[in-house]
Order: C-alpha cells, then sequence, then structure tokens
C-alpha cells in the first residue's frame, strides 16, 4: 500500500502527460498514415498553439475558450499551409519531405521566438481549475484531471469520425485509393489538405491545453516531436486505440519511470523504438531496389550482354587499327562503357590521342603507358583540383575566426560524406550518423585527456572505436528500407544522445568536455594551438580520407555497393551476399563519421552534447542533398555552405542562425532537386530525387566492374 502511494501521483501524471502526446501524435500519425507527409515540423505546430493559448489566457473561461479557439486555428492554417508546401513534393519520397518540414520547423521557432520571447511564458487557467481536488487520498491538479477527460473525449469523438461518418471514409480512401476516391467525384487534393490541416488543428489544440503540463519555451517543439514520433512508431497507422495504449505507455515511462528506474528510463523510449521497427523490418522482404523508383536493369545480366556484344563484334578497318582496339579494350580503364562497346575506327584512334592506349605505328607501348591518364582524367580531376588550391589558400586570406570555422566545415563535411557513402551509394537514408561521430569525437577527447595527444594515433583509435559500433548495430539497421531506416537511425542517434548525457564519467554530461591537452599533428611535435596549424591539421587528414574514400567508390567494391542499391533483388538471385555488402559500407562508414569526430573535437578543443545532437544529423543529411547524394565533393561543399550560413552569415544577423538555416533547408528542397550534381547535368526538374549523378570530378569510372555494372539511375544516367 505504501508503494502504491508512493507512486499513484506520478502513475496519473503519466496518464495525463500520455494522453497529451496521443493528442499531438494522433496529427502526426494522420498527416503520416493518411496524407503521407513525414512531417517533421509538427512539434512546432504543437508551439503554435501553446504560445497562442498563453498569451491569450487570463485566468478566465473566456480566456481559456478564446485561447483554444485562436492556438487551434492558427495551427490549422499553418497545417494547410503545409499541404501547399509539400504538394511538389509528391514525388520525391520522404526525405525531401523530411528535409524541408525541418526547415519550416527552423523557420516557425525562430518566429515563435521574435513574436512571444525567448522565455517560458507562464499559463493562467481559471480558477476553478487552478486548484487541487481528493484523489485516493491525495491531493492532485484538477486541471490535469479536466485534461484526462478532455482527452479521453477527443479520442472517442476522433475513432467515430474515421470509421462511421463520411468523411471519415473519404479520409482512409484517401490513403488506399485516391482514383477511386476521385471517381466517386471527390477531389483527393481537397482531401489531403483538409487531413494536413486537421492534424495541424490537433496538435494546436493540443498546445493550448498540454500548455500548463509542457509549457511554451525553447526546446518544447522538439521535445514533443521527439516523443510524438516514438508514439507513432509503438502504436502503427493503422489504429487510433493502438496510438492511444502506445501513448499511454510511454507517458507512464516520462512519469512512472522516472522515479521508479531512472537510470534507465532515458533509454527506454527510443530502444523501445528501435526494436519495433527492427523487428517490422525483419518480417517485411526487402524492396527490390532501395535507391529509386525505378530500379532499372539487372547490373549483372548487363555486364554479361555487354561481354558479349564485345566477343560478337570485330573491329573494322586496317590491321593496324584492329590491334589498337584489342589494346584499348584490354587497357581501356579510363574509358566509357560506351566507347568500350563501339569498335568504330575513329573512336579508337581518338582514344588514342586522348592517351587511353597510346602506341606508335605498328608496335604496342608498355602496359604502364596505358594507364597514364587522358585528357578526359584531367578534366574531371579540374574541379577538385581547384577545390584542393582554394582550400589551401585560405589560411592567407581569412582571419583566425574563419580559419577556425573552415576546419569545423572540414570535420562536419567528412560527416557529411560518410552519410553520402549510406545515402547516395548503399540507399539507407540516415539521421543516426551522429552516433559514430560522437563515438569518435568522445574518443580522442578522453585520449587527449588520458596523455594520448599524438593525431594519427587519434584518428586510427576514434576510427577504430566508430566503426566497432557501427559495426554493433548495422545489422539493426542494413535490413530496413526507405522511411524505417531513417526512423532506426534517429532511434540510435537519440539514444546515442541519452548516453553522452548520463555518461557523466566519460562525456561530462550536458556539460561537456574542456580543458584535454592539445593535439600534436606527430610524434616529438609540439600542440597545435593556432587556428592556422589546427586548419592545415584537418585538411590533411580530409585529403587523406576523401581520397582514399573515392577510390574505394571507383573501385570493384563501389560498384558492387552502387548495384545493391539499384537492383537488390536480382543481385541477391545473382548470389551477391547484399547484406554483407551494406554492412561492410555501415562499417566504414562510421569509422569515417568517427575520423570526422576526432577531427572536430581536435579543431574547437571542446565537445558539448549540442555538437553530436539531432541538429547535426539533419545538417549533414542537408549537406548531401546539397551537393548531390552520390557526389563525394559536393557533400563537402554542402557542409562549407551549412558551417558559413550557421556561424559566419548569422553573425551579422545575431539571433537568426535557425531562420537562415532552415532559409537553407527550403531553398535547398525546392531549388537543387538534384544538388549541385544536378546543375552539372542540367537537370534540374524537381521530379526526381534530390540527386542521383555526381559533380564533376567525383564520378566513379565508368568502366563496368569485374563482376558487376553500375546500375541506371531515375533519370536515365548510370550513377558511380
Amino acid at each position: 500500500m505504501d508503494l502504491l502511494d508512493a507512486h499513484l501521483i506520478p502513475a496519473v501524471d503519466g496518464v495525463a502527460f500520455g494522453l497529451l502526446l496521443f493528442v499531438v501524435a494522433a496529427g502526426l500519425s494522420l498527416a503520416f498514415g493518411t496524407a503521407g507527409v513525414l512531417n517533421l515540423s509538427h512539434g512546432t505546430l504543437y508551439a503554435i498553439g501553446a504560445y497562442t493559448g498563453a498569451e491569450l489566457s487570463d485566468g478566465t473561461w473566456g480566456g481559456l475558450a478564446i485561447g483554444l479557439a485562436a492556438g487551434t486555428a492558427a495551427a490549422c492554417v499553418a497545417g494547410a499551409g503545409l499541404s501547399a508546401a509539400t504538394a511538389p513534393l509528391a514525388r520525391r519520397g520522404h526525405l525531401a519531405q523530411a528535409l524541408l518540414t525541418f526547415g519550416l520547423a527552423l523557420i516557425g521557432g525562430d518566429l515563435l521566438i521574435q513574436l512571444f520571447g525567448a522565455d517560458e511564458l507562464p499559463v493562467r487557467v481559471p480558477e476553478a481549475l487552478d486548484s487541487s481536488v481528493m484523489l485516493l487520498g491525495h491531493r492532485y491538479p484538477a486541471y490535469r484531471l479536466c485534461f484526462i477527460v478532455m482527452a479521453v473525449l477527443l479520442a472517442a469523438f476522433g475513432t467515430w469520425v474515421l470509421t462511421r461518418t463520411r468523411m471519415g471514409a473519404a479520409v482512409r480512401a484517401a490513403a488506399d485509393d485516391p482514383q477511386m476516391l476521385a471517381a466517386t467525384g471527390r477531389n483527393p487534393r481537397a482531401v489531403h489538405t483538409g487531413v494536413l490541416a486537421a492534424a495541424g488543428a490537433l496538435a494546436g489544440a493540443a498546445g493550448v491545453l498540454g500548455a500548463p503540463i509542457i509549457g511554451p519555451g525553447p526546446g518544447t517543439s522538439e521535445n514533443v516531436l521527439m516523443l510524438s514520433l516514438v508514439v507513432v512508431v509503438l502504436g502503427g497507422l493503422r489504429s487510433l486505440w493502438a496510438t492511444f495504449l502506445a501513448a499511454i505507455a510511454v507517458g507512464e515511462v516520462q512519469a512512472l519511470g522516472v522515479s521508479l528506474a531512472p537510470d534507465l528510463a532515458p533509454y527506454l523510449l527510443f530502444a523501445a523504438m528501435a526494436a519495433v521497427l527492427v523487428l517490422r523490418s525483419r518480417f517485411a522482404e526487402p524492396t527490390a531496389g532501395h535507391g529509386s523508383e525505378d530500379p532499372g536493369p539487372d547490373p549483372v545480366a548487363r555486364l554479361r550482354n555487354h561481354l558479349a556484344g564485345r566477343l560478337r563484334r570485330r573491329p573494322r578497318g586496317t590491321p593496324e587499327t584492329a590491334g589498337a582496339a584489342r589494346t584499348a579494350g584490354e587497357a581501356g580503364a579510363g574509358r566509357t562503357a560506351g566507347e568500350a562497346g563501339a569498335g568504330r575506327p575513329e573512336e579508337v584512334a581518338g582514344a588514342d590521342r586522348a592517351g587511353a592506349a597510346p602506341r606508335e605505328r605498328g608496335r604496342r607501348l608498355p602496359a604502364w603507358a596505358g594507364r597514364l591518364p587522358g585528357g578526359a582524367a584531367w578534366r574531371q580531376a579540374a574541379p577538385l583540383l581547384v577545390l584542393l588550391f582554394v582550400l589551401i589558400s585560405l589560411p592567407a586570406v581569412l582571419d583566425a575566426y574563419s580559419i577556425s570555422l573552415a576546419g569545423s566545415a572540414l570535420a562536419l563535411g567528412l560527416l557529411a560524406v560518410s552519410v553520402t557513402i549510406l545515402t547516395g551509394y548503399a540507399g539507407l537514408p540516415t539521421l543516426g550518423q551522429t552516433a559514430p561521430f560522437a563515438v569518435g569525437a568522445y574518443a580522442t577527447a578522453n585520449l587527449a585527456d588520458a596523455g594520448w595527444t599524438v593525431g594519427p594515433v587519434q584518428l586510427v583509435l576514434s576510427a577504430l572505436a566508430a566503426a566497432v559500433f557501427a559495426a554493433v548495430v548495422g545489422p539493426a539497421v542494413i535490413r530496413a528500407r526507405g522511411t524505417t531506416v531513417l526512423m532506426i537511425t534517429l532511434a540510435i542517434g537519440e539514444l546515442t544522445g541519452a548516453v553522452v548525457n548520463q555518461l557523466k564519467s566519460v562525456t561530462g554530461g550536458a556539460d561537456g568536455l574542456v580543458g584535454f591537452p592539445a593535439t600534436r599533428a606527430l610524434w616529438g611535435g609540439e600542440e597545435m594551438l593556432e587556428e592556422s596549424e589546427l586548419y592545415t591539421y584537418a585538411l590533411v587528414v580530409a585529403v587523406v580520407a576523401v581520397s582514399v574514400t573515392l577510390l574505394v567508390l571507383r573501385s570493384p567494391a563501389g560498384k558492387l555497393l552502387t548495384g545493391t542499391r539499384g537492383a537488390e533483388a536480382r543481385m541477391r538471385a545473382s548470389g551477391h551476399p547484399v547484406g554483407r555488402y551494406l554492412l561492410v559500407a555501415h562499417i566504414c562508414a562510421g569509422a569515417l563519421a568517427g575520423v570526422g569526430g576526432s577531427l572536430m573535437v581536435t579543431v574547437q578543443q571542446y565537445l558539448a552534447p549540442a555538437d553530436v545532437g539531432f541538429e547535426i544529423a539533419a545538417f549533414a543529411l542537408l549537406a548531401v542533398v546539397i551537393g548531390g547524394t552520390t557526389s563525394v565533393i559536393g557533400a563537402l561543399l554542402g557542409a562549407g555552405l551549412i558551417v558559413a550560413t550557421r556561424d559566419w552569415v548569422a553573425g551579422s544577423w545575431p539571433g537568426h542562425g535557425p531562420l537562415l538555416l532552415g532559409v537553407l533547408f527550403v531553398a535547398t528542397v525546392y531549388l537543387l532537386p538534384r544538388g549541385l550534381a544536378g546543375l552539372r547535368g542540367g537537370s534540374g526538374g524537381g521530379s526526381g530525387p534530390p540527386s542521383e549523378a555526381p559533380v564533376a570530378g567525383d564520378e566513379p569510372p565508368s568502366a563496368p566492374a569485374p563482376h558487376l555494372a553500375p546500375a541506371p539511375d531515375p533519370a536515365g544516367k548510370v550513377s558511380p
């Protein structure tokens, strides 16, 4: 009985908190499950209602009613606007939606702070509810009991509308068969807008009513969004009552779990989220292709047909031309697949002039001569060389602060390159790559604190630690596809963040780590304290890491990885161990992220949880989309643009960094559907995926690999 008395109030608080999350999650589930929009700005819709209700609250029933009406209406209008904003992305998939809505969340959060201030607003409830009542011998806030009753009634009403009314039938039809809905005379587009407006209204109403429970203030929208995502994942998208039960469970973990198991409570929610997603993916067969809507022909069959065509064709012309064709076929690693299959004399002669198969008249030159780079190779390498020249020149033209920002951009760039490997080449879009990034960062900080200050040692050990971490979590990631991968990696990232905040002896907790010794570039060297020294070290590490990455992606192993993205089912049928390929890619990407984390700590000389949080994961994914999802160099350029916007441009407009970054998110999604890589090919249309074409100087060689040819992307071009 004493145990019941001790935990009664937290248990009832958990019910109230869970019902609040249910109202919010019901709108998120409606938007995603019915309208097909992955809305990462749903927490901002809650904040709109919370701020509006708090501003209009005056301690009277009239103020509560006006605040509820105004907050619900404002969030409803914002939801309808979200429908218009996401309409052009209908064919772009959930990744573009996630980036757009995250950018809108940044913009909305900044505007709310400008309107209502950065401090948490007080909420005044009617006097009758601003009191306590007796509950099983304990005093309990009357407002929370009233909120529990209202939330239950709202759940019952929502279930009735969706299952017993024509409006609900239209909503279900819009999700299941929009063509049939259109045949009945209803406009699916109008239903889509109505669904998102209703989802916004639910979030706004929850914000107004929940403001006394989760008050409006900094971080409210992010907290509500993350918990709502957990509820939606646990409850699924098919039943409001399942969402209801999941919300109650989450609320109890947040309230009762903290009092019963304070050490485990921070991990339970996202661990449960990841476990549910992994189990669901285990019972679902992998899709035929997880990198595009059109996986294209079987790369193995394509290579077989290509070789068969080469054997059937005989080069025409003089004996010398035929000999040159055979030589070019043997040493044509730098030629395209189309050139390799042409066999026309003028093309062979052109290849000779470009240096693909240099020879003297009537006799063949040594084999090493055929490997010398030709004109095409130099043209491809030109952007790389220009970028390297610019990076080397930066210390001569920038001040110390700008040089330190450039070093941070290189560290974020390596994280973005690791995301490129997973998203663009392996077809596994990720929001959790900050987890191995954090492992590498904290490993370096602790190594330095223990006296291991030699840079190469820190890099190797940090990369090894991050690779081990990626190997442990990799099996949970590589089985899933699409949006499920995003959610699993998000859960892994949030779990890692919880560990960072709880494991204070290693991470310093919320205070972070500072004051550890500076890094030495080599054995016997001095500590690097000047910004120019740190930048030079960061540049050398980044050049080496990117060079190794490009060599691997240009190799047959890189072609096999690309094939898993474009024609997974056919590769499995051909006997390729696709799961092994993806796991190796996940481990290598984790190691690269660990190098980036190590580099960030070396450059910054401090480490805080915000440096490895969800926002950094979103920035890395945005950098990949800016550059093109298969462009390594584009990811580096995107990271530089993000750091410049966040830390340099925002410096001239203090307090508006999130607004500028949000505009960058939105502009990238709309204006660069294929990233900077798409500008080179002139494919600026908005119908394709964010990017499938690599930036100049970044493409893997177009000759087919020994066992697999590159898979064509949706635009009809060969992916790297």
